[in-house]
């Protein structure tokens, strides 16, 4: 919060040096939410940040004055004209000037609670400079489904960004509201998830673009996202983490070589909605509010396999969540969406496979996708495609190669290869020979669309059996 709230006060003076701010920038931003904090729209969605504190207690309700006189000693605090406490603030190690409790720095326990506290004084000290970036905090984070969506990376110019972005549309939102006399800040279009993705990539897009301007290109950081109420009608906290190997996959999605892969499977990922009409006729859409993609994002490396699966290979997942775009995946009407080479890249930055291994994949793709072609077997590419047990892909080549031996043909596959592969060991077989085979799909798959092996057998394939949901 305090970083977040530093990085707001920053953005605020238009500066990305804290330690360029002067006493005037922190002058300025102090009286704009001094302003701002005791009126609507601000004053009754700050119940979320700061509930009964003197911004927001409705017993202030026909005393102004209270308000203004509670704003001017938390805001001011840094000025050096409050008493100190005798220790150090938390968070900054300078002296403390005020005890604060969750009315003043959110997720806090209440006054007199004397839990989680050092010698049983409650209270958390802070010194005037963290208490008033914690009360810029909320101008630094994206208002999302009644909570705050407060954005922090291991890389202090990424956390600036994400509050730069989110204070400039709440202070437009805060005029817009103001000026049509609305009591109600808007909440932001997407679910929580699906923005701080949506705005990390637009955030990366304009880095990249910059970096051809002479800047450096960042190194590979984590993020993690708060969604966080404070309310005293329900305390609430989701924490969405992106580790660096995913941030890294992402900024390479984002170059020339693979955005337009990833453009195309990025668009299938945003929720279906439907159309509505009016009285009138007139139809009218409503804008997403979650992409899949985007959600199923958080959940990697762990669920590398299934997410290869579902976005890479095009496999429909059985789900009961309405407007749920996966329900209509399909390799044969979306051939065009394989993209080997988003798939190298996820192999080497996400899953970490040995380029020696991810180069075999391929060439037996490969190899596989000319034998279907030339032959045009479609059983053999159908019980690649279906099979449920190691047992039966194994057996497939087998059958297919011995045939090409009798007719003088090299075998599909050699042992060596085969075993590298497939199988640690003769007769193991790799505990991922799923993934195995789904990556040599995705190549076969590309090769034959190129080929136009796909579009012409599209009716007679069957499609691969269903995930149960990510």
């Amino acid at each position: 919060m305090v970083d977040v709230g530093l990085a707001t006060l920053a953005a605020f003076a238009g500066k990305t040096d804290l330690c360029a701010l002067t006493e005037e920038d922190l002058t300025t931003i102090a009286e704009y939410i001094r302003e701002n904090y005791v009126v609507n729209p601000l004053k009754s969605f700050l119940t979320v940040a700061f509930p009964n504190s003197g911004f927001t207690n409705p017993a202030f309700e026909k005393k102004p004055e209270k308000r203004i006189e509670y704003a001017e000693r938390v805001l001011n605090a840094w000025r050096g004209k409050t008493d100190l406490l005798g220790v150090s603030c938390v968070y900054t190690g300078r002296p403390a000037v005020w005890r604060a409790f969750r009315q003043h720095v959110p997720m806090l326990t209440g006054e007199d609670v004397i839990n989680f506290y050092p010698y049983g004084v409650a209270g958390l000290p802070l010194s005037g400079e963290a208490l008033l970036a914690i009360q810029a905090f909320p101008l630094g984070c994206a208002k999302v489904e009644g909570r705050l969506l407060a954005v922090h990376a291991d890389d202090p110019d990424l956390t600036y960004r994400f509050a730069r972005r989110f204070l400039e549309q709440n202070r437009r939102a805060i005029q817009a509201a103001q000026l049509a006399g609305s009591s109600k800040l808007p909440e932001a279009p997407h679910r929580a998830a699906t923005l701080l993705l949506e705005t990390l990539l637009d955030i990366e897009k304009e880095r990249l673009s910059n970096t051809g301007n002479g800047q450096e290109q960042a190194a590979p950081v984590s993020v993690t996202a708060y969604h966080l109420s404070n309310s005293g009608q329900g305390v609430a906290l989701d924490i969405y983490h992106l580790p660096l190997e995913i941030l890294d996959f992402l900024r390479s999605v984002l170059s020339a070589r693979y955005r337009d892969a990833w453009d195309k499977i990025r668009q299938r990922g945003w929720e279906i909605v439907k159309v509505k009409r009016s009285r009138k006729g007139d139809a009218a859409q409503a804008e997403p509010r979650f992409n899949v993609l985007y959600e199923d994002l958080f959940q990697l490396p762990e669920r590398a396999v299934h997410f290869i699966r579902c976005y890479f290979l095009r496999t429909p997942v059985r789900t009961r969540r309405p407007g749920d775009p996966r329900a209509t995946y399909s390799f044969k009407s979306e051939a065009s969406l394989v993209s080997w080479g988003l798939v190298e890249l996820f192999l080497r930055k996400v899953v970490r496979m040995e380029q020696r291994r991810i180069e075999q994949i391929r060439d037996l793709g490969d190899t596989l996708a000319e034998y279907v072609y030339h032959e045009n077997d479609r059983r053999f590419f159908q019980t690649f495609l279906t099979a449920r047990r190691y047992e039966n892909l194994r057996e497939a080549l087998i059958r297919v190669s011995v045939a090409r031996i009798k007719k003088g043909q090299p075998p599909l596959v050699t042992f060596d290869p085969y075993i590298e592969i497939f199988e640690h060991g003769v007769d193991l077989p790799d505990a991922n020979w799923r993934l195995i085979r789904d990556l040599t799909l995705i190549r076969m798959i590309e090769r034959l669309y190129q080929l136009g092996w796909i579009q012409a057998h599209a009716e007679e394939l069957p499609e691969p059996e269903e995930e149960t949901g990510l």
